[in-house]
Parts: structure tokens; C-alpha cells; sequence
């Protein structure tokens, strides 16, 4: 077997780390003989399993030579003409077979006290739907309102299914972005390598991850879906899941008892068992592991995408409880590299203007955290003329910040003198009611990492101090001597909850999530073992020119004498499992 479909030569498992060009031949890479020995593998010996499946080398390689059609430029004239005369049509998504009678409330459960008061925010809208949407909605809760779509399903719960055509303009707008997606649709038309698999999935739901959801329907899942974000949910786009029979539950200002019901609405299925899980923050996979522990003895495999839900993921390996093999997404590169660092560079700012109407420039800011979303977020502030400072515990990143120009410092040293505070670390309480104590009339905090728990906006729930709603994602916190601080998202992750994000860096995570899902589904026995791995490198390559597409770029090639220099196969994987980027 040519060596580089190697898994121990792909795959960087949690430990140990690969050797440097580790099972790497000098000969050139034949994609017809990998898909070959991939098919030989599969039927016959396994002890040396290839790293990627031979229905996704397939797929991949027809979605490679896949490109939109280019349509020739028209002028204003032609295309007032051509809008006047033919409105746009509505595509319908070809999904397969769906459970479409689900009534059955949630079973006794147990229903978690809520663990904060939601404030009037979050039953505010901040859809992008516009005026028209947000004067169909209405103040009925979603949970006791009887929805039905115009096929006769029920099985969904949404703010208001009204609101479906409004999101599906949304999602047709996301389509044209992420033509990485849309390359992987076209390639699937012969072969649908997701045909039995059932993911139930919790992530946020938007626009963008809606074109994600249909296109796993459109390679043969059949998929459940609940909100990662109390926040984060376009309610136009669930209605306009729910329009086309897709089983999603999930609004915009849920409380967390409404969180996790939406969850067990989409586990809790009699005739219908997930095999596949998709994750964003863990909120799934725990309360699989809590609730139907049973349900693992089916699932194939899971899929995270946070820093959040792989810290739970390596609790659960290093306790011996991991019992199915995962794919950690958030430390792939085209994970963190592209979506944490460009969408948080162009987002923050947006997300700040939305909420606040902040100047930037002159603001002194202080950014808590300089990973890849720290570095976004300070690079985007520092350009529009605010003064920032980074605080960080690794040595490594603190380096990096100084070498950027910006200026290290504790946190309580500067509380009291910066303008904002934006957290990016995904750990807990890095802001707590002693730093807030010291902040200044006015100070913005805010949060931006994955977890909730960055701010701890539970002791600020306290007799002595007065919220004040201001806004959607915004209210004041008011101390007794007048003083107030302006909290956003009530702590949440800012950019998801009350502004949107670029699509086209979306469309990265997006199809590297997809392609997870397909690898784990489609692995034979044996290959992932009960742990967690990194995407293989070549996938991570495969996203990267799938998304060039879009661009007037050209690769240089190696010629066979560099390859052999080198020491790499000729199309890939570039670089070793231990690269940085």
C-alpha cells in the first residue's frame, strides 16, 4: 500500500505526536492507485487501514474539477429586464425519507432550573430577516404554539413558520458564498456517501450552517438539529428548515430549560437512533452520555468543532468513557487558521458597532487571550486606532502579542482603565465581579470565545446591583453609586448573538465538517479507535483548494525532482502532521 494513505503517516492522534516525515516515501502520489488500494483494503486486510475512504477520495476528487459555471456579465439594463421578467424560483432540496410525525412532548426529565434570569433581550429579534419578518412574529412561546408546514409535518419547533420565506432567500444569499459546499453536492450526485447515516447535530443555526445541513441531506443523511446558542438562531432560517420537513428546534432567546429540551426533542425519537453526532460546544454528545447512554451503542463516531466540547471530549478519553472514536475539527487548519482568525478579525468590529455604536479609535481595549480568536480580534481593534492590551498565561502567545506590537499586561493592573474587555480564552470566570468592581463608568465587556463562562455574569445578579435594559444584546449593569457597565450578549459569544459573520470563512468550517462526517461514516472497522483524532492532512489540503476555487489563483506544481528532494508526495500532503502554519 503506497505509504501515503498511511494513517499513522495522516492522522496526528492526541498522543502520541508523529516523528518528522514519519512513513513518507520519496515516490510521487497516484491518485488512481490510492483509490485502488483503498478499495483493496476495505475488502481484504485492514492492519494497515488507509487514512481516507475510497467513497471520499472519489467524491473529493470530482468536487476538485468542479466548478460553477461562469455566466457571462450582463448589463443593468439586461438585468432589470431579466428580474421584471422572471422572478426567481424556489429550489427545492431532494431530502430523504424523514420521520414526519414526532408529537410526543418531552418525557419527564427533569427540567433544570434556570441558572440566570433571562433579560428582555433575549426575546428580542435580531434576524436579519428585516421589518417585514419581524412584524410576522409573534409573542406566542414557541414550545406551546401548534405549527404545522404546508406538507402536513409537525415535527419541528421554530419561533414562527411564517417567517420560512424569508429564510430561504437567506440561505440561497449563503449559497453562492460557499461553493466549497456546492462543489461536494455536485460530486455526490452519482454517489451519496452519507446514505444511512443519521446525525443529530447542535450547532448554531444560521444561514450558513443551514447550506451545511442541506447538503448532509443532499449526500443521504437523515439529520435532527437543535441550537448550540441561546442567541445565535436566525429564526427565518429554522422556519425555513422547518418549511422543507428538515427537524429542527431551535429559536432566538431560549432560556436554558428551552435549550435543553430542543436537545431531547432531537434525541428522544421513538423508531429513529442517531449513528453519527456533530457538536459544537459538547452540549450533545452530554446529554447522550446523561440522559440515552444507550444510543452509543450505534454511534459511529462524533464530530467537534469547539475548543469547549473537546476539552469535554479528552475528560471523557482520559476517564476511559469515550466510547466511540471522535474527529476534534476545532484544531484542524483550516479550522483554526481560517474561521478563528479571519471571521473574529471582521466580525468584532461589526458586532460592536451593532450593540454599542462604539469609536475605536483612541479606545484603550483589553483583549483576554491571544489564540487564534485573540489575535482576529486585537489585529482588527489595533488597525482601526485603539490602543490594546493582550493578557495571556502562555509564555508562547505572550511572545507573539509583544512581537505584534501590542503591550502584555495583567488584567487587574488595567481593568480600571481600558474602555472595553473582550474575552477569548474559552475558560471560566477571566472577568469576575472583582475586575468589574474596578472598571470605570462606561467600560464594554463582552465576550468572544466559545464559552459562556468567561464573564461570570452570575455575580453580577445581585440585590445591590440594578440591570437596565438598553437594547438587544445590551444592558446596563448599575452600581450603587451610578456607575454603570455596559454588558453584551449577557456574556455569550458576542458575534453570533447579535451580528453576523463572514459566509465565505464559514464555508471553510462548514465543508471541513462534512468531510469529518464522511471519513468517520464511512471508515471501516477498526481504523478510529475509542479516541480523539485530528483531520488528516490531506483533507485540511482538500478544503483549502476546494475554497481556491473562488479565487483567480494557480497552484504552483512540483516537479518530480523537487518531490523527491523534499522528500513529499507530489500532490500532497505538503507539509508534516507537526507544521504549524
Amino acid at each position: 500500500m503506497d505509504s501515503s494513505l498511511n494513517m499513522e503517516a495522516q492522522i496526528q492522534s492526541v498522543t502520541p505526536p508523529l516523528k518528522d516525515n514519519e512513513g513518507i516515501e520519496e515516490s510521487s502520489y497516484n491518485e488512481e492507485a490510492a483509490i485502488s488500494s483503498a478499495l483493496e483494503s476495505e475488502d481484504g486486510d485492514s492492519s494497515q487501514p488507509p487514512t481516507i475512504s475510497a467513497k471520499l477520495l472519489r467524491m473529493l476528487e470530482a468536487a476538485t474539477n468542479w466548478r460553477p459555471a461562469l455566466v457571462p456579465m450582463q448589463t443593468s439594463d439586461e438585468v432589470f429586464e431579466a428580474v421584471s421578467e422572471a422572478p426567481r424560483t424556489k429550489r427545492q432540496i431532494q431530502y430523504p425519507e424523514q420521520t414526519q410525525e414526532f408529537n410526543s412532548r418531552l418525557t419527564k426529565t427533569g427540567r433544570r432550573s434556570l441558572s440566570h434570569s433571562i433579560s428582555h433581550s433575549s426575546t428580542d429579534s435580531n434576524s436579519s430577516g428585516g421589518s417585514d419578518a419581524e412584524n410576522l412574529e409573534d409573542d406566542v412561546f414557541p414550545r406551546d404554539r401548534e405549527q404545522i408546514n404546508s406538507k402536513g409535518n409537525r415535527d419541528f419547533c421554530v419561533k414562527n413558520i411564517k417567517l420560512a420565506d424569508y429564510g430561504r432567500r437567506e440561505i440561497e444569499l449563503a449559497e453562492d458564498e460557499m461553493t466549497a459546499l456546492m462543489a461536494l453536492r455536485k460530486a455526490a450526485q452519482g454517489e451519496k456517501p452519507l446514505v444511512g447515516a443519521k446525525i443529530v447535530g447542535c450547532t448554531h443555526v444560521t444561514a450558513q450552517t443551514a447550506v451545511l445541513f442541506e447538503t448532509l441531506m443532499v449526500l443521504g443523511a437523515q439529520c435532527r438539529w437543535a441550537s448550540c446558542n441561546i442567541y445565535s438562531t436566525q429564526d427565518e432560517v429554522a422556519a425555513a428548515l422547518a418549511e422543507q420537513d428538515f427537524p429542527v428546534f431551535a429559536w432566538k432567546g431560549e432560556s436554558e430549560d428551552d435549550f435543553w429540551w430542543c436537545i431531547d426533542r432531537c434525541v428522544n425519537v421513538e423508531g429513529w437512533e442517531p449513528n453519527m453526532i456533530l457538536d459544537d460546544g459538547g452540549d450533545m454528545t452530554h446529554w447522550i452520555y446523561k440522559k440515552y447512554p444507550h444510543l452509543f451503542k450505534k454511534v459511529k463516531g462524533i464530530v467537534e468543532e469547539s475548543i469547549t466540547g473537546i476539552h469535554r471530549l479528552h475528560h471523557l478519553s482520559k476517564a476511559g468513557k469515550l466510547c466511540v472514536p471522535a474527529i476534534n475539527v476545532n484544531d484542524s487548519i483550516t479550522k483554526q487558521k481560517f474561521d478563528n482568525l479571519y471571521c473574529c478579525r471582521e466580525s468584532i468590529l461589526d458586532s460592536l458597532k451593532k450593540t454599542a455604536d462604539v469609536m475605536f479609535g483612541g479606545k484603550q481595549v483589553a483583549v483576554c487571550g491571544y489564540g487564534e480568536v485573540g489575535k482576529g480580534c486585537s489585529a482588527a481593534l489595533k488597525a482601526m486606532g485603539s490602543v490594546v492590551y493582550v493578557t495571556e498565561i502562555d509564555p508562547i502567545c505572550a511572545l507573539q502579542a509583544c512581537m505584534d506590537g501590542f503591550r502584555l499586561a495583567k488584567l487587574g493592573d488595567i481593568v480600571g482603565q481600558v474602555d472595553m474587555v473582550i474575552t477569548c480564552t474559552g475558560n471560566k470566570n477571566v472577568v469576575v465581579r472583582e475586575h468589574m468592581d474596578l472598571m470605570k463608568n462606561g467600560c464594554i465587556v463582552c465576550n468572544m470565545g466559545r464559552s459562556n463562562t468567561e464573564i461570570d455574569v452570575t455575580s453580577l445578579r445581585t440585590p445591590e446591583l440594578a440591570w437596565q435594559h438598553v437594547r438587544a444584546q445590551v444592558d446596563h449593569i448599575i452600581w450603587p453609586d451610578g456607575k454603570r457597565v455596559v454588558l453584551l450578549a449577557e456574556g455569550r459569544v458576542l458575534n453570533l448573538s447579535s451580528s453576523t459573520v463572514p459566509i465565505y470563512v464559514l464555508s471553510i468550517t462548514a465543508t471541513t465538517q462534512a468531510l469529518a462526517l464522511i471519513e468517520l461514516f464511512n471508515a471501516p472497522e477498526g481504523r478510529y479507535k475509542q479516541d480523539v483524532y485530528l483531520l488528516p492532512k490531506k483533507l485540511d489540503e482538500y478544503v483549502a483548494n476546494l475554497h481556491l476555487q473562488t479565487f483567480d489563483a494557480h497552484l504552483t506544481e512540483l516537479t518530480d525532482d523537487q518531490a523527491k528532494y523534499m522528500g513529499l508526495n507530489k500532490h500532497g500532503p505538503f507539509k508534516p502532521s507537526y507544521y504549524r502554519y
